[in-house]
């Protein structure tokens, strides 16, 4: 990948919205991804992303140690060290539509799990968002983009342990022709999706026109 200085932070003055996908649960944990309306003003996000040649969705990571995986626990906290984020989670379910609820917009600093899928550190692909803003100003994954291969992940679960992962890639896919198999489809060891909004904000629609999704691999367990 290409380094690249992270942008300076929208001063809050300047209101934006992050706006949501919806989803519809399939067999084998796979969710589809459309926008849902919302409001507010936004600057383009960066569309520029670290990449790195993303393995398959179904193979496991050659650098996976089996005897990692975890039995399903609730995720407490998150911690992204190479960006800053050090965040609570908040559960995330579908609504009547089959849309995924976001967290609150008016916490700028949470983040939320989908726990209708796997829980992080558990066989499958943990499912974890977060506004990139708010109509207060800049939010937990604004500088999400910004991750690249290598960097660690750390997710504090309710039991006590950690699951530290790493990440494999960084990319940028447009809403219109979201890779909804390769992100969401099972595999058969612990991976994570990190997810928010970028690209462009589009004012007709107010929606960005992409997402920022993180492909990581469970690299090694702890205690807190």
């Amino acid at each position: 990948m290409t380094a690249q200085k992270p942008p300076e932070p929208t001063p809050p003055d300047r209101r934006r919205s992050m706006l949501w996908p919806a989803a519809a649960v399939a067999l084998g944990a796979l969710l589809m991804y459309n926008s849902v309306e919302g409001n507010g003003t936004t600057e383009p996000h960066p569309t520029a992303v670290a990449s790195a040649e993303p393995s398959p969705p179904a193979a496991s990571s050659p650098s996976v140690d089996r005897t990692l995986v975890l039995p399903r626990s609730t995720p407490t906290r998150i911690s992204i060290p190479a960006i800053g984020v050090n965040a609570p989670f908040t559960n995330l379910s579908l609504g009547s539509q089959g849309e995924l609820s976001p967290p609150p917009a008016d916490d700028n600093n949470l983040v939320g799990w989908y726990m209708g899928g796997p829980a992080p550190g558990q066989t499958g692909p943990a499912i974890v968002a977060g506004h990139v803003d708010t109509k207060t100003g800049p939010a937990v994954f604004m500088l999400l983009y910004a991750l690249k291969p290598g960097n660690t992940i750390d997710i504090a679960r309710e039991d006590g342990t950690v699951a530290t992962f790493k990440v494999d890639s960084v990319e940028e896919f447009s809403k219109a022709d979201f890779p909804d198999s390769r992100v969401y489809a099972d595999t058969p060891d612990p991976q994570l999706r990190l997810i928010t909004c970028g690209g462009v904000y589009d004012h007709q629609v107010k929606d960005y026109k992409d997402n920022v999704v993180v492909f990581a691999h469970l690299d090694s367990t702890g205690t807190v």
